[in-house]
């Protein structure tokens, strides 16, 4: 489960006084759309949403005399613009806030590279989405996909079912995945491989803190996820919002809090620290989202649940086999924010991470 095109590291860059990172290209390129129109302005719009998942700094493959059209997302033109910043780095402005606090790729495995203790250990993802909903692969699709990485778990949190947009679930259409996830665990534990299948949620809550599914079918879900899903361009304090989702006993994970999405959405706003503090509290965990778009909590917020001792669960919010490699930048987020290993689920083994739930259930 590693990005498809993986480079050296930060090898010198030949020719180069100081060499631009992709986060700083992404910027940049963003900035280029905003000022071009037509074809043009698609192309920087495209190759700047992907800089932040290149795997290799642009920089870096130059310095090794390969093409940047080896990139996704990056053609010729985008191509020759790139290299004449690299040849000639400009003054990166500081970003607006909609794409503000967010790291790339190659950044966050630069952090994990120097924890090797922190890569050894992760032993599972905690939010992926198949074809029972909104997702692109199938469960055995996802479980292969994840299998290189040694997990010993991994959870299928599709959508509930007032979230018709993503196709959305009800408990029989549960009932009929959670089949197929004892059918495939049982395969994978009489093959002796694998990781183990958590029947997951990604429940909807509604600005009162309410889900949409009964309580008796959540109570038997491995992990219950929680998350807004509308109302996320709201510009007042949001924290009575979030202090109502955390009383839902019934959620164990709250799933990407602020609801932002790069360069699209800034997501909401609230008394962070008395959110975290109330989290912490009530031993429920908040998400980083490692989806480059969404990197929800980003570093800043997670300072706070490092302060606080808060619980931690990272997602990879993968729709497709493909997208689970961006762990990565959860996991890089975690270590530059000062979290311990400990408080976060991942680092849990699946014994663990059940006897949580439960108890946790059972203070509630």
């Amino acid at each position: 489960m590693h990005a498809p095109m993986m480079g050296t590291g930060r090898a010198p860059t030949a020719g180069i006084s100081r060499p631009l990172r992709n986060s700083q290209l992404a910027e940049l390129l963003a900035r280029a759309a905003e000022a071009s129109e037509g074809n043009k302005q698609r192309a920087f719009r495209r190759a700047a949403r992907r800089a932040l998942l290149w795997p290799m700094e642009a920089a870096d493959l130059v310095a090794e005399g390969r093409s940047l059209t080896e990139l996704v997302a990056v053609g010729p033109f985008v191509g020759r613009q790139i290299h004449e910043w690299l040849r000639e780095p400009p003054v990166v402005p500081d970003a607006p806030p909609t794409r503000r606090g967010f790291i790339s790729y190659c950044e966050a495995r630069e952090v994990v590279a120097q924890h090797p203790d922190w890569e050894r250990g992760l032993r599972g993802d905690l939010q992926m989405h198949t074809t029972y909903t909104d997702g692109g692969g199938t469960i055995a699709e996802m479980v292969e996909a994840a299998e290189p990485q040694g997990y010993q778990y991994i959870a299928l949190t599709d959508h509930s079912q007032q979230l018709k947009i993503a196709k959305g679930m009800d408990e029989a259409g549960f009932a009929i995945q959670d089949r197929e996830i004892a059918a495939t665990n049982a395969a994978l534990a009489a093959a002796g491989k694998g990781p183990r299948v958590l029947r997951g949620i990604e429940m909807n809550v509604s600005t009162e803190g309410a889900g949409d599914m009964d309580e008796r079918f959540l109570a038997d879900r491995d992990i219950v996820l929680g998350a807004f899903h509308g109302q996320l361009r709201k510009t007042d304090d949001q924290t009575d919002r979030y202090l109502k989702a955390l009383g839902n006993r019934t959620v164990d994970v709250h799933a990407h809090p602020r609801g932002r999405i790069w360069n699209f959405r800034l997501g909401l706003t609230a008394d962070w620290r008395r959110v975290v503090e109330r989290a912490t509290e009530l031993d429920k965990a908040l998400e980083i989202d490692a989806y480059p778009d969404r990197q929800d909590l980003n570093v800043e917020l997670l300072r706070l649940a490092a302060e606080t001792g808060c619980r931690i669960s990272i997602g990879t919010d993968a729709h497709t086999p493909s997208e689970l490699f961006v762990i990565w930048i959860g996991v890089g987020a975690a270590i530059m924010a000062g979290l311990r290993r400990e408080q976060i689920l991942n680092y849990l083994t699946a014994d663990e991470l059940r006897a949580w739930v439960t108890r946790r259930r059972a203070r509630a």
